[in-house]
């Protein structure tokens, strides 16, 4: 009799515990690689599509002018002078240059470049901080 009334009916079996924590872990492996990917598609396109410093091109092509053909010149320089000249120092000063490139313009036949003028440019180049 005795053992009949140390029997404990309170105790229950075992519950199972539902375990997320692998569903939680591919989540955040997504979550890494689609961030990863993410990056690195953010980091080409800056490096790809970084732009040029166009002001140093513009001063290249000027630099690189050719002052045999003087009528192509003459336009070549006229655009570069015009996208370079920033400050109104720059932009007075190419004002007189631009009304001298006008002779080499507009014409069938042209005379070769005169050197206070291209003198004049060499000075604009070196005004002019790229």
């Amino acid at each position: 009799m005795m053992n009949e009334e140390l029997k404990i009916y309170d105790i229950k079996g075992l519950v199972e515990i539902p375990d997320n924590s692998f569903v939680f872990f591919i989540i955040a492996c997504l979550l890494g690689f689609f961030v990863f990917i993410s990056l690195i598609f953010l980091l080409i396109r800056f490096f790809k599509n970084k732009k040029t410093n166009q002001r140093k091109i513009y001063y290249e092509n000027l630099k690189n002018l050719d002052f045999s053909h003087s009528k192509k010149a003459s336009y070549e320089a006229t655009k570069y002078l015009r996208l370079l000249a920033r400050t109104p120092r720059e932009k007075n000063f190419i004002l007189p240059l631009i009304e001298g490139l006008e002779q080499y313009k507009y014409k069938k036949e042209v005379k070769t470049f005169d050197d206070d003028l291209k003198a004049k440019i060499e000075t604009f180049m070196d005004m002019v901080d790229v």
